[in-house]
Protein backbone atom coordinates (compact mmCIF):
# COMPACT_ATOMS: atom_id res chain seq x y z
CA UNK A 1 0.00 0.00 0.00
CA UNK A 2 2.73 2.46 0.97
CA UNK A 3 4.66 1.74 -2.23
CA UNK A 4 1.62 2.72 -4.30
CA UNK A 5 1.18 5.95 -2.32
CA UNK A 6 4.89 6.74 -2.53
CA UNK A 7 5.01 6.12 -6.28
CA UNK A 8 2.12 8.49 -6.96
CA UNK A 9 3.60 11.02 -4.54
CA UNK A 10 7.06 10.96 -6.14
CA UNK A 11 5.74 11.15 -9.70
CA UNK A 12 3.43 14.05 -8.80
CA UNK A 13 6.15 16.05 -7.07
CA UNK A 14 8.56 15.23 -9.87
CA UNK A 15 6.30 17.10 -12.27
CA UNK A 16 5.50 19.85 -9.76
CA UNK A 17 9.08 20.63 -8.75
CA UNK A 18 10.36 20.44 -12.30
CA UNK A 19 7.69 22.90 -13.39
CA UNK A 20 8.46 25.14 -10.40
CA UNK A 21 12.16 25.28 -11.29
CA UNK A 22 11.50 26.15 -14.93
CA UNK A 23 8.79 28.64 -13.93
CA UNK A 24 11.06 30.44 -11.46
CA UNK A 25 13.93 30.61 -13.93
CA UNK A 26 11.60 31.89 -16.64
CA UNK A 27 10.57 34.65 -14.25
CA UNK A 28 14.22 35.39 -13.54
CA UNK A 29 14.99 35.65 -17.25
CA UNK A 30 12.07 38.05 -17.78
CA UNK A 31 13.05 40.23 -14.83
CA UNK A 32 16.66 40.31 -16.02
CA UNK A 33 15.67 41.22 -19.58
CA UNK A 34 17.49 38.16 -20.92
CA UNK A 35 16.90 37.65 -24.69
CA UNK A 36 13.89 35.43 -25.37
CA UNK A 37 15.70 33.21 -27.83
CA UNK A 38 18.58 32.50 -25.46
CA UNK A 39 16.12 32.00 -22.61
CA UNK A 40 14.21 29.41 -24.62
CA UNK A 41 17.40 27.51 -25.48
CA UNK A 42 18.80 27.62 -21.96
CA UNK A 43 15.61 26.64 -20.16
CA UNK A 44 14.62 24.15 -22.84
CA UNK A 45 17.97 22.43 -22.37
CA UNK A 46 17.56 22.46 -18.59
CA UNK A 47 14.03 21.06 -18.80
CA UNK A 48 15.32 18.24 -21.02
CA UNK A 49 18.17 17.55 -18.60
CA UNK A 50 15.82 17.39 -15.60
CA UNK A 51 13.36 15.14 -17.45
CA UNK A 52 16.02 12.68 -18.63
CA UNK A 53 17.66 12.70 -15.21
CA UNK A 54 14.37 11.95 -13.47
CA UNK A 55 13.43 9.23 -15.97
CA UNK A 56 16.86 7.57 -15.71
CA UNK A 57 16.84 7.30 -11.93
CA UNK A 58 13.80 4.99 -11.90
CA UNK A 59 15.39 2.08 -13.81
CA UNK A 60 18.66 2.52 -11.92
CA UNK A 61 16.82 2.34 -8.60
CA UNK A 62 14.81 -0.72 -9.68
CA UNK A 63 18.05 -2.42 -10.69
CA UNK A 64 19.54 -1.77 -7.25
CA UNK A 65 22.28 0.46 -8.62
CA UNK A 66 21.53 3.30 -6.19
CA UNK A 67 22.05 1.23 -3.05
CA UNK A 68 24.85 2.14 -0.62
CA UNK A 69 28.15 0.36 -1.31
CA UNK A 70 28.33 -3.15 0.21
CA UNK A 71 32.02 -2.71 1.12
CA UNK A 72 34.21 0.28 1.87
CA UNK A 73 36.10 -0.20 -1.40
CA UNK A 74 33.02 -0.13 -3.64
CA UNK A 75 32.05 3.16 -5.34
CA UNK A 76 29.36 5.17 -3.52
CA UNK A 77 26.84 5.00 -6.37
CA UNK A 78 23.99 6.07 -4.07
CA UNK A 79 25.66 9.45 -3.47
CA UNK A 80 26.76 10.17 -7.03
CA UNK A 81 23.43 11.55 -8.34
CA UNK A 82 22.99 13.55 -5.13
CA UNK A 83 26.43 15.16 -4.99
CA UNK A 84 27.08 15.16 -8.73
CA UNK A 85 23.61 16.49 -9.52
CA UNK A 86 23.87 19.34 -7.04
CA UNK A 87 27.35 20.22 -8.33
CA UNK A 88 26.11 20.23 -11.94
CA UNK A 89 23.17 22.51 -11.17
CA UNK A 90 25.44 24.83 -9.20
CA UNK A 91 27.90 24.99 -12.09
CA UNK A 92 25.14 25.72 -14.61
CA UNK A 93 23.82 28.52 -12.41
CA UNK A 94 27.12 30.12 -11.46
CA UNK A 95 29.56 29.42 -14.28
CA UNK A 96 27.48 29.95 -17.42
CA UNK A 97 26.47 33.32 -18.82
CA UNK A 98 22.82 32.33 -19.09
CA UNK A 99 22.74 30.87 -15.59
CA UNK A 100 24.22 33.95 -13.95
CA UNK A 101 21.92 36.28 -15.84
CA UNK A 102 18.76 34.30 -15.14
CA UNK A 103 19.53 33.77 -11.45
CA UNK A 104 20.39 37.46 -11.22
CA UNK A 105 16.76 38.22 -12.08
CA UNK A 106 15.55 36.38 -8.98
CA UNK A 107 15.63 37.65 -5.42
CA UNK A 108 15.72 35.88 -2.07
CA UNK A 109 11.95 35.44 -2.03
CA UNK A 110 12.22 33.14 -5.02
CA UNK A 111 15.39 31.33 -3.92
CA UNK A 112 14.48 30.58 -0.31
CA UNK A 113 10.79 30.27 -1.16
CA UNK A 114 11.58 27.16 -3.21
CA UNK A 115 12.46 25.41 0.07
CA UNK A 116 8.81 25.55 1.14
CA UNK A 117 8.41 22.40 -0.96
CA UNK A 118 10.56 20.62 1.62
CA UNK A 119 7.43 19.75 3.57
CA UNK A 120 7.04 16.93 1.04
CA UNK A 121 9.48 14.99 3.25
CA UNK A 122 6.57 14.39 5.61
CA UNK A 123 6.01 11.28 3.48
CA UNK A 124 8.73 9.58 5.53
CA UNK A 125 6.59 9.90 8.65
CA UNK A 126 3.69 8.22 6.85
CA UNK A 127 6.04 5.44 5.81
CA UNK A 128 7.10 4.96 9.42
CA UNK A 129 3.49 4.96 10.63
CA UNK A 130 2.68 2.27 8.06
CA UNK A 131 5.68 0.18 9.11
CA UNK A 132 7.68 0.54 5.89
CA UNK A 133 10.44 2.97 6.92
CA UNK A 134 12.54 2.58 10.10
CA UNK A 135 12.00 5.27 12.70
CA UNK A 136 15.75 5.92 12.99
CA UNK A 137 15.55 7.48 9.52
CA UNK A 138 11.92 8.55 9.21
CA UNK A 139 11.77 10.71 12.33
CA UNK A 140 14.90 12.85 11.83
CA UNK A 141 14.47 13.05 8.04
CA UNK A 142 10.72 13.62 8.05
CA UNK A 143 10.64 16.09 10.91
CA UNK A 144 13.77 17.78 9.58
CA UNK A 145 12.15 18.33 6.19
CA UNK A 146 9.03 19.76 7.81
CA UNK A 147 11.19 22.07 9.94
CA UNK A 148 13.13 23.18 6.84
CA UNK A 149 9.89 23.94 5.00
CA UNK A 150 8.46 25.90 7.93
CA UNK A 151 11.74 27.81 8.36
CA UNK A 152 11.59 28.74 4.66
CA UNK A 153 8.01 29.96 5.13
CA UNK A 154 9.19 32.14 8.03
CA UNK A 155 12.06 33.57 6.00
CA UNK A 156 9.76 34.25 3.05
CA UNK A 157 7.26 36.01 5.31
CA UNK A 158 10.03 38.18 6.80
CA UNK A 159 11.26 39.10 3.31
CA UNK A 160 7.76 40.02 2.16
CA UNK A 161 7.33 42.27 5.22
CA UNK A 162 10.74 43.87 4.72
CA UNK A 163 11.63 42.86 8.29
CA UNK A 164 15.05 43.90 9.60
CA UNK A 165 15.83 40.30 10.57
CA UNK A 166 14.92 38.91 7.14
CA UNK A 167 18.56 38.14 6.14
CA UNK A 168 19.08 36.33 9.44
CA UNK A 169 15.90 34.31 8.85
CA UNK A 170 17.16 33.38 5.39
CA UNK A 171 20.51 32.22 6.80
CA UNK A 172 18.69 30.23 9.48
CA UNK A 173 16.46 28.54 6.90
CA UNK A 174 19.47 27.59 4.79
CA UNK A 175 21.38 26.21 7.76
CA UNK A 176 18.38 24.15 8.88
CA UNK A 177 17.82 22.84 5.36
CA UNK A 178 21.42 21.82 4.73
CA UNK A 179 21.81 20.32 8.21
CA UNK A 180 18.67 18.26 7.63
CA UNK A 181 20.21 16.79 4.48
CA UNK A 182 23.40 15.89 6.36
CA UNK A 183 21.36 14.10 9.03
CA UNK A 184 19.12 12.38 6.48
CA UNK A 185 22.05 11.10 4.41
CA UNK A 186 23.81 9.83 7.53
CA UNK A 187 20.79 8.04 8.97
CA UNK A 188 19.91 6.77 5.50
CA UNK A 189 23.30 5.09 5.18
CA UNK A 190 23.17 3.72 8.73
CA UNK A 191 19.75 2.12 8.20
CA UNK A 192 20.22 0.82 4.65
CA UNK A 193 21.96 -2.33 3.45
CA UNK A 194 25.68 -1.69 2.96
CA UNK A 195 28.91 -1.59 4.91
CA UNK A 196 27.57 1.21 7.14
CA UNK A 197 24.35 -0.65 8.02
CA UNK A 198 24.38 -0.37 11.82
CA UNK A 199 20.74 0.51 12.62
CA UNK A 200 17.45 -1.23 11.85
CA UNK A 201 19.23 -4.36 10.70
CA UNK A 202 16.05 -6.49 10.84
CA UNK A 203 14.10 -4.08 8.62
CA UNK A 204 16.48 -2.19 6.28
CA UNK A 205 15.54 1.21 4.94
CA UNK A 206 13.95 1.46 1.49
CA UNK A 207 15.09 5.04 0.81
CA UNK A 208 17.47 3.85 -1.92
CA UNK A 209 14.87 1.65 -3.62
CA UNK A 210 12.24 2.82 -6.10
CA UNK A 211 10.27 5.04 -5.68
CA UNK A 212 11.87 6.69 -2.63
CA UNK A 213 15.29 6.63 -4.28
CA UNK A 214 14.14 9.64 -6.30
CA UNK A 215 14.42 11.72 -3.13
CA UNK A 216 18.23 11.53 -2.78
CA UNK A 217 18.79 11.01 -6.51
CA UNK A 218 16.68 13.90 -7.85
CA UNK A 219 14.76 16.01 -5.33
CA UNK A 220 17.62 16.64 -2.90
CA UNK A 221 20.07 17.95 -5.54
CA UNK A 222 17.45 20.50 -6.63
CA UNK A 223 16.97 21.71 -3.07
CA UNK A 224 20.72 21.81 -2.37
CA UNK A 225 21.35 23.91 -5.47
CA UNK A 226 18.73 26.45 -4.40
CA UNK A 227 20.28 26.58 -0.93
CA UNK A 228 23.63 27.37 -2.53
CA UNK A 229 22.11 29.99 -4.85
CA UNK A 230 20.40 31.61 -1.87
CA UNK A 231 23.62 31.77 0.14
CA UNK A 232 25.50 33.15 -2.85
CA UNK A 233 22.86 35.87 -3.28
CA UNK A 234 23.18 36.77 0.40
CA UNK A 235 26.93 37.08 0.04
CA UNK A 236 26.58 39.17 -3.10
CA UNK A 237 24.11 41.48 -1.36
CA UNK A 238 26.44 41.92 1.62
CA UNK A 239 29.40 42.68 -0.64
CA UNK A 240 27.34 45.22 -2.58
CA UNK A 241 26.35 47.03 0.61
CA UNK A 242 29.89 47.17 2.00
CA UNK A 243 31.30 49.54 -0.66
CA UNK A 244 28.21 51.74 -0.35
CA UNK A 245 28.79 52.14 3.40
CA UNK A 246 32.44 52.89 2.78
CA UNK A 247 31.65 55.59 0.20
CA UNK A 248 29.14 57.29 2.49
CA UNK A 249 31.49 57.11 5.47
CA UNK A 250 29.05 54.86 7.37
CA UNK A 251 31.06 52.76 9.79
CA UNK A 252 28.13 51.44 11.83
Amino acid sequence: MFETIATLYVETFGILLGAAVIGLLTLGAMRAGFPQGRTARALGGLALLLAVWFAAMGPLARAGLLLPPPTVTDPPLALMPLIGGAALLWALGRYTTAGRAILGGLDQRHLIGFQVFRVMGGLFLLGWAMGDIPWQFALPAGLGDLWAGVAAMGALSALNRGAANAPARVIRANVIGLADFAVAVTTGLLTSEGFLHLLSRDAPNIINLYPLALFPAWFVPLFISFHLFSLAALRGSAEAKAPAKHLTGDTT
